[in-house]
C-alpha cells in the first residue's frame, strides 16, 4: 500500500514550465528544451535477498538541467517510483535551485522498491548497487544526489563510499546529506525549519503582523517541531500543533517543551493535557495570523481553504495547497509563501555541504546558520519585489523567476536555432 500521494508529477512539472513560458514569452525552442530532461537513465539493480535468492529492482536518475551547475536532487526508495515521477521532480528541482540562486541545476533519482520489512543488508546491497549503476552519470561536477523519501544519512554514506571505491579516491562531494563523520554539514537537521523561519518572519514583517502573532503548525515532525521552537524563541505565540494522530490548541500559546515531552513519552502531541484536542483539519481553521502546513501534500484543498483564518500560509511541506485551494486563498487575500521557497532551507544547506566538501573546509554551525539566513532573505526579497512588479501571486512569481533564470542560462549555453538561408 503506497503512502505517497497519487499525483502525476510529470504533468504538474510540464504545466509549471508551460505557464512560466507563456508568462515570460519564451522562444518556442527554449520552452521545448525546458520541457525535456537533459538525461534520463534507467538501470537494473540485482541484489542478494535475505532468503538467498538473487532479485532485481529498477532504478532511475534524471538530470533535468545542468545549465546553472551540477544537477541536484534526492533519491527516493518507494514501490511507486516511476521514470515519469522522477522526471517531474527533477524539473521542479531546477526551478527551486534557480529561485534560491544556487549554483546548481535540477535532478532526481529513485528505486522502485519497498524498503519496509527489508533487512539492513538488503537495503545496503540495493543502495550500493544503485550507486554502481549510476556512477558514470553522477559526480561533484555533474550531479549531486541527496536523501529523499525512505532514504537518509546512511544511504548517502554508502553511496559516497561506493563511489569513492569506483573512482579510486574518497569523493565526499558526490552526495550531500551525509553523516558528520563522512563529511556532512552542521545545521543540516534544522535547515528546512530555519529556512522557513527566515522567510516567514520576512513575510510577516511585510504584512505588518504583530511581533507576537499567533502561529498554527500542522506537522510536529523534524521540520515542524524545530520551526515551532524557533518561532516561539522569536516571540511569536505557537497556539496549535499537530501530528498524524491529531493536534492540540491553546489560544494563549502552548508550552512547546511540555508538548514535545508528551509526544516523546506517549507518541503524540494529543497526550499534552493542558490544551484542547483538535483534528488535523480543525487545526487549519484555528484563529491565528500564520498557518504552517508542515506535514501532508494536498492538506489544504478547496474546502479547507474556505476555513483558513490566517493571513499568511507558509508551506514548509511539499505541495500542501492544491491549485483549487490557491484560488480560494487568493480570493480571500491570504498570502501563500510557496513551498519552492518556504521549504528550500534543506537544499540550500545541501549546497553548503557540497561547497565544504569541494574545498575541504568545515563550516561552524553559526556560519551555516548565517549563510542560510542571508541566502533565504535574498531569495525572499527578490521574489517579493518581482511579484509586486509583475503583479503576480507569489507562487506564479516564484515559478516564473526560477524558470527565467534557468532559461537565461540555457540560452547562453546553446545558440538559438536559426533558419538556413534559402538556396538561390
Amino acid at each position: 500500500m503506497s503512502d505517497l500521494p497519487h499525483r502525476d508529477l510529470h504533468a504538474v512539472a510540464l504545466e509549471t514550465i508551460d505557464a512560466a513560458a507563456e508568462l515570460l514569452g519564451l522562444e518556442p525552442w527554449l520552452a521545448a528544451t525546458l520541457r525535456r530532461p537533459e538525461r534520463a537513465v534507467t538501470v537494473e539493480i540485482p541484489y542478494l535477498a535475505a532468503d538467498g535468492t538473487v532479485r532485481s529492482v529498477r532504478g532511475y536518475r534524471v538530470q533535468h538541467s545542468t545549465a546553472r551547475g551540477p544537477a541536484k536532487g534526492g533519491i527516493r526508495f518507494h514501490p511507486d517510483v516511476t521514470i515519469e515521477e522522477v522526471t517531474g521532480l527533477a524539473t521542479l528541482m531546477s526551478i527551486k535551485t534557480a529561485l534560491l540562486d544556487l549554483p546548481l541545476g535540477g535532478g532526481k533519482g529513485g528505486v522502485t522498491v519497498d524498503p519496509r520489512g527489508m533487512t539492513d543488508a538488503e537495503v545496503e546491497a540495493i543502495t550500493r548497487g544503485y550507486a554502481r549503476a549510476i556512477a558514470g552519470v553522477i559526480g561533484p561536477d555533474v550531479d549531486v544526489p541527496a536523501p529523499d523519501v525512505n532514504t537518509g544519512t546512511r544511504h548517502m554514506d554508502w553511496i559516497a563510499d561506493e563511489y569513492g571505491h569506483l573512482v579510486g579516491s574518497p569523493t565526499p562531494a558526490v552526495v550531500t546529506g551525509k553523516s558528520l563523520a563522512a563529511g556532512g554539514s552542521l545545521g543540516r537537521d534544522t535547515a528546512t525549519a530555519a529556512g522557513c523561519r527566515t522567510v516567514t518572519l520576512r513575510a510577516a514583517k511585510q504584512l505588518g503582523l504583530a511581533a507576537d502573532a499567533r502561529v498554527a503548525i500542522q506537522g510536529f515532525g523534524n521540520a515542524g517541531a524545530h520551526l515551532a521552537r524557533m518561532l516561539a524563541a522569536d516571540g511569536l505565540r505557537v497556539v496549535a500543533v499537530s501530528d498524524s494522530r491529531g493536534g492540540v490548541h491553546r489560544p494563549d500559546g502552548l508550552d512547546l517543551a511540555a508538548v514535545a515531552e508528551a509526544k516523546r513519552v506517549h507518541g503524540s502531541v494529543t497526550a499534552f493535557p493542558d490544551a484542547d484536542v483538535v483534528t488535523n483539519e480543525e487545526l487549519l481553521a484555528v484563529d491565528c495570523e500564520i498557518l504552517v502546513p508542515a506535514a501532508l501534500e494536498g492538506a489544504i484543498a478547496e474546502r479547507e481553504a474556505t476555513k483558513v483564518r490566517a493571513r499568511l500560509v507558509a508551506e514548509a511541506a511539499n505541495g500542501p495547497c492544491t491549485p483549487e485551494a490557491d484560488l480560494v486563498l487568493a480570493e480571500r487575500d491570504v498570502v501563500v509563501l510557496p513551498d519552492v521557497l518556504a521549504s528550500a532551507g534543506g537544499v540550500t544547506v545541501s549546497c553548503f555541504e557540497w561547497q565544504q566538501n569541494r574545498d575541504g573546509s568545515t563550516w561552524s554551525e553559526a556560519r551555516v546558520a548565517a549563510e542560510l539566513d542571508r541566502r533565504m532573505q535574498g531569495a525572499f526579497d527578490a521574489l517579493w519585489d518581482y511579484a509586486a512588479a509583475q503583479r503576480l501571486p507569489l507562487r506564479l512569481a516564484a515559478v516564473a523567476l526560477g524558470v527565467q533564470r534557468v532559461a537565461e542560462a540555457t540560452r547562453q549555453r546553446h545558440a538559438a536555432p536559426t533558419a538556413a538561408p534559402l538556396a538561390s
